[in-house]
């Protein structure tokens, strides 16, 4: 009998371990090498045409300054459009963003654009 006490318990923790590798997590952290400061930070549902309020958590985030960003994200959502707004008022913006993918985007700037990069 110990045999299968076992061997459920193993199908048990591997059944937990599954559901928790396919629950949603779109919170990650926002790292600025930009050069520049981030005074904005929006996320909305890829879906939506509205960017809601500035959810950074704090005032700005300077050049090489990280922050968590955590957002209402409905549980099991996973693609988000990113927007960041600079202290002198330009903006970049990025569409259709899996963020459960993520746990850490990174922004940098190659003297064009601002790149965002996954990790």
């Amino acid at each position: 009998m110990p045999f299968f006490k076992t061997i459920f318990v193993a199908i048990v923790a591997m059944t937990a371990a599954t559901a928790g590798a396919w629950a949603s997590d779109a919170d990650f952290k926002l790292v600025n090498k930009t050069g520049y400061q981030i005074d904005s930070v929006y996320v909305g549902p890829h879906s939506s045409q509205s960017w809601g309020k500035d959810i950074m958590g704090r005032g700005s985030l300077g050049d090489g300054e990280s922050v968590n960003i955590t957002f209402p994200h409905g549980g099991k959502a996973c693609k988000f459009d990113i927007k960041v707004g600079y202290h002198d008022g330009d903006s970049a913006e990025w569409a259709n963003v899996d963020l459960c993918e993520y746990e850490t985007i990174s922004l940098f700037w190659d003297g064009k654009q601002t790149r965002a990069v996954g990790e």
